[in-house]
């Protein structure tokens, strides 16, 4: 293997969910950005724990890194996706679809109740992630720990939302 390649290899593991995160994200926030905005800060009640809206992007970007890590330590000690890995992998795969999958459902297409669901079943899909990245590596493991954690407050706070936001009965 060359030399370059011990760089590169790595560095696509950690390019996939960072680069795909921000661009879901920029993609739906460009096309509703001012009507996200005013709706998410201005219109809805959010609990007190909720982070201020600067926290985000850095929070993200260590999240990505950090899972994107991970699922290449796997891939690397879990023989490839052939290997033992296959179905770690396939797991993740899934978990970061759901992950991609959360901002249009919540901000595009305002589904308070939908995305809680869908934010707690990625969390599920995370901790399982957890769990088989163990036996594969440890360290893989601990770095999708913050993860989830970050999702369950995501969680809590869409949740909380959700019950708190609800739109009014009209009597007709």
């Amino acid at each position: 293997m060359p030399e370059w390649s011990k760089f590169l290899v790595p560095s696509a593991f950690i390019f996939v969910p960072t680069v795909g995160g921000f661009v879901n994200a920029y993609a739906v926030h460009a096309k509703f950005f001012k009507e996200s905005e005013k709706w998410y800060n201005e219109d809805l009640k959010k609990p007190a724990w909720t982070p201020p809206n600067w926290v985000f992007a850095p929070v993200w970007t260590t999240l990505y890194t950090g899972m994107g890590y991970a699922s290449y330590l796997v891939y690397r000690d879990g023989n490839g996706f052939k290997g033992d890995a296959a179905g770690a992998l396939a797991l993740y795969g899934t978990q970061l679809a759901l992950n991609w999958a959360w901002t249009p459902i919540f901000f595009g297409a305002r589904k308070m109740g939908l995305g809680a669901l869908e934010i707690v079943t990625t969390a599920g899909c995370v901790a399982g992630c957890i769990y088989m990245f163990w036996g594969i590596n440890k360290n893989a493991s601990y770095l999708m720990m913050p993860y989830l954690a970050w999702l369950c407050l995501a969680s809590s706070i869409n949740i909380w939302v959700w019950m708190n936001n609800k739109p009014a009965v009209k009597n007709e």
